[in-house]
């Protein structure tokens, strides 16, 4: 069978059990601090499991893209070392949510992957939990007993609580696991050794393949267990595994889920694959990437310094870098995967089909960006190198930190040098750094406290900005040091921070009067949570919630703006113009497009008076709800890429014919209300994204108040010139020729200043050495006056002190002769010298400069510098 066979065969399967069939979720998650990325299969239905989120059906299967790259097993060094471990991965799964249990999930799986998949029952091994005293839970009976029924009892075999019993986190919902296993060795293999010995010893022909967790419990924060209300069936399925044991193969790898993508790589590199366990690890490395790169890329995560975009990034450059250093690729070829990849995955995730030219150009970019940095962290390494016998742990970290310069790349160097690198001291920067990001991101979250046994709640923001609420429950939250409650309310007016719009803020006012402010609301799992900064006196009763109404209607100016600014663009600049970002606030709206090239200031203009000009219509917002999805989509409306939309909508539209999208923000009732619309900056994000900040009504009415003040000020200052540009021109142009003649001056300084610092060299064993203070305005006069002396004078070896507005500086310049002949290293002087001056600085070899608190030590460096000579 091939792979989209298997698949199909998955989903055909429990559809004809009944189960109701959904998209994959985006890999890029939102709405849940918990997770940048989608790592399992039953993170979208988080809020199920949770009980916070009505069930519609209560089966529910799925083929769910997957990205981890941390953790056990799961590390991004690893993935593409091994057989079987990837960074994106697809996860086949069926779940019950408090429908059918241990007996049929067991019967079903075992049905599936012997009857319709034929897989060799001799081969399967399964595991329940044993049992774990120390948490008074007892061995999983009831899910042996279902076993024996399809396998024999010596092949259903006992897993501790690490293997067997699966848990979503520190808290939340939990439960024992029954593990598929399936052996994958010859006969040979199979008949000295049994299987049973082999199963979850990390043996690379024996795996999991299938997983099927039993929720039963809910982890509470002080670590005990209490029961469900409901138990929920949770099955995770490796599709790359089960391709693998079903076409039988020894590595995933070697299965056409990825052999089209190897068999491109090795015919663009002219290396064959199995040639060399090196370049073969090249390849398995850049096949698997590109998966999590392109996935990313088009559900919306650009590659970026922070957060999810620099797990994106980093995973680039590592397939990158194996091309690079094992295929000899040193042009940009990673982005020619795109294509490959999009046409594997068309009608199962359209997602990349539809964007491969976007995703396509994005990596491209960001290749050319790191092949410069491979470039500059190389020539680093080589200046580094010269004098030292061992790397610096810090300068290898900042390689690595600063540079994205890989580690291992950096121990590479070293070694074709004979050099080492002081690895302890690199490891024990990383570690700080890993402490510092878990420290600034370290939250401390409590279990709820239930206050009301009212467990329905309800927002009804869109028509309100106040209602009539009851305090359902809440928990207390610590980060940073702060302690904040969060709330959850009956009823509730405030939007919750959601499609690039910020949350509501406001107040709750009790039945006695007493205020508590509302500082932020966010969506958890489907729930809204109120933060705010203390609980009131009393939790019970009723709570007239007031959400801050200001706030809201300039949030909401902005937030209807940009429906009309992406309509716009799309008239201007082209219909391939699709949102991939936003941020909506009451100050600004800032929107992220998809397009390749700066706007011109005439594209800007005709954006702005279209969107002007519909404002100027007082368009009525028309709003429909719970809208089904297909409907809505078949409408002509416009939907994003990255979303997650469920089988009903909200649609939003300002004139059928010019803006309809898909959208749960708050909007003004007529396009009046935004007033008026003012660009105020376009800038680059990222590689073919663009980014469009922009104001209305007050904001944008102060900001023209503002500029058209500066430039009745700017007339008055100049006398009131009828040609404004013109006078300004021209004070430009008087200026920058005074300027000129300064430098002017200060160069014939420097040159002046040569003449009597060349007679007072003295020779110190055949070198020409000076080291003296001098009176110049800048460094660049210091730089000039140094290179001059280097031209004039052979073995040279000039070190040159000067305080520019009381700071001193120093500049060391030695001879190219003398660094290869003496062993003298300008960049190694100056740190030295700079330790006088309480400074610091670098450089190359032959010239080097450092900068300092501390003008009172700079006669003792000039006074030091002899002894780099007679030492």
């Amino acid at each position: 069978m091939t792979s989209r066979e298997i698949r199909a065969a998955f989903l055909d399967f429990f559809q004809s059990k009944s189960h109701h069939i959904v998209p994959s979720a985006p890999v890029v998650v939102k709405n849940d601090p918990t997770l940048m990325f989608t790592n399992a299969g039953m993170n979208q239905f988080k809020e199920l499991f949770l009980g916070e989120a009505a069930v519609k059906y209560a089966r529910v299967a799925d083929t769910q893209r997957c990205l981890r790259v941390s953790g056990k097993h799961n590390d991004l060094e690893e993935v593409g070392i091994d057989t079987y471990h990837h960074t994106l991965f697809e996860m086949l799964g069926n779940w019950s949510f408090g429908d059918y249990f241990k007996k049929e999930a067991i019967e079903w799986a075992w049905e599936l992957l012997t009857e319709v998949l034929k897989l060799d029952k001799d081969r399967l091994y399964v595991t329940i939990f044993e049992g774990d005293a120390s948490e008074n839970l007892e061995r999983d009976t009831e899910a042996y007993d279902f076993w024996k029924k399809h396998i024999a009892e010596d092949r259903i075999l006992l897993g501790n609580k690490k293997d067997n019993f699966w848990e979503m986190g520190d808290q939340g919902p939990c439960g024992p696991c029954s593990e598929i296993h399936f052996d994958m060795r010859s006969p040979e293999e199979r008949a000295q050794v049994k299987g049973q010995d082999l199963v979850n010893a990390d043996h690379p022909q024996v795996i999991e393949v299938w997983n099927l967790v039993f929720m039963q419990f809910n982890r509470l924060k002080n670590g005990s267990l209490e029961p469900l209300p409901n138990k929920h069936v949770d099955t995770g399925m490796g599709f790359e595994r089960l391709v693998r044991c079903i076409q039988g193969k020894t590595s995933n790898y070697d299965t056409d889920v990825f052999q089209g993508l190897i068999g491109y790589i090795s015919e663009k590199s002219g290396i064959k694959y199995g040639a060399d366990e090196k370049t073969d690890i090249a390849m398995r490395v850049i096949s698997d990437h590109i998966r999590a790169v392109s996935f990313a890329i088009a559900d919306g995560q650009l590659p970026s310094n922070n957060k999810a975009g620099y797990v994106i990034r980093r995973i680039l450059r590592r397939a990158v870098r194996y091309a690079y250093t094992f295929l000899n690729f040193k042009n940009p070829f990673f982005h020619e995967l795109v294509p490959v990849l999009a046409e594997q995955f068309k009608g199962v995730f359209d997602e990349l089909y539809q964007q491969q030219d976007f995703v396509e150009k994005v990596i491209l970019e960001e290749e050319v960006s790191f092949l410069r940095t491979l470039t500059t962290g190389i020539q680093r390494f080589e200046n580094y190198a010269e004098g030292n016998q061992v790397i610096d742990g810090d300068f290898a970290f900042e390689l690595f930190d600063t540079y994205g310069f890989p580690i291992d790349l950096t121990e590479l160097l070293a070694r074709e040098k004979g050099l080492t690198v002081d690895m302890e001291a690199f490891d024990k920067a990383l570690q700080a750094q890993k402490e510092r990001s878990r420290a600034a991101t370290a939250i401390d979250t409590g279990d709820w406290v239930i206050v009301s046994d009212n467990e329905d709640t309800e927002f009804v923001g869109y028509d309100t900005l106040t209602a009539k609420t009851e305090i359902v429950k809440y928990r207390k939250v610590s980060a940073k040091g702060k302690d904040q409650y969060q709330l959850v309310l009956s009823v509730t007016p405030f939007y919750a921070e959601g499609g690039g719009q910020v949350g509501d803020t406001g107040v709750l006012v009790s039945e006695s009067g007493e205020k508590v402010y509302v500082t932020d609301t966010k969506k958890e799992n489907g729930l809204f949570v109120h933060f705010v900064n203390q609980l009131p006196s009393s939790l019970e009763g009723f709570f007239d919630g007031k959400v801050d109404a200001t706030k809201r209607l300039d949030t909401e100016s902005n937030h209807s703006a940009t429906h009309l600014l992406h309509a716009a663009l799309k008239q201007v600049l082209g219909d391939h113009v699709n949102q991939k970002g936003s941020l909506v606030n009451p100050d600004v709206l800032r929107f992220d497009i998809s397009h390749f090239s700066k706007m011109t200031y005439d594209e800007i203009i005709a954006v702005e008076d279209i969107v002007n000009a519909k404002i100027r219509e007082n368009i009525a917002l028309k709003e429909e709800r719970q809208v089904p999805y297909q409907k809505a989509i078949e409408s002509g409306v416009t939907a994003l890429f990255g979303e997650k939309y469920g089988d009903y909508v909200r649609v939003i539209t300002f004139d059928d014919k010019f803006s309809k999208e898909l959208c749960g923000g708050t909007h003004v009732k007529a396009t009046g209300q935004i007033g008026f619309f003012k660009i105020v900056a376009e800038s680059a994000v990222a590689a073919g994204v663009r980014r469009i900040e922009a104001i209305t009504g007050t904001k944008a009415a102060a900001v023209i108040r503002e500029h058209f003040e500066l430039a009745q000020n700017m007339k008055e200052i100049l006398n009131n010139p009828k040609d404004f540009v013109s006078a300004v021109s021209k004070i430009v142009e008087e200026n920058g020729a005074l300027k000129k003649e300064i430098e002017n001056a200060v160069r014939e300084k420097s040159l002046a200043m040569k003449k009597d610092l060349e007679s007072k060299f003295e020779v110190i064993d055949g070198v020409n050495f000076l080291s003296s203070k001098v009176d110049l305005p800048n460094a660049d006069a210091v730089k000039t006056l140094a290179y001059a002396l280097k031209g004039a004078l052979n073995n040279l070896f000039l070190v040159l002190g000067a305080e520019f507005d009381g700071k001193p500086s120093l500049t060391v310049v030695v001879s190219e002769d003398l660094v290869k002949e003496k062993g003298l290293n300008a960049g190694a002087i100056i740190r030295d010298l700079a330790k006088d001056i309480e400074g610091g600085g670098g450089g190359q070899p032959f010239f080097a400069t450092a900068g300092g608190k501390d003008a009172s030590g700079l006669d003792k460096a000039i006074a030091r510098a002899k002894d780099f000579l007679t030492k």
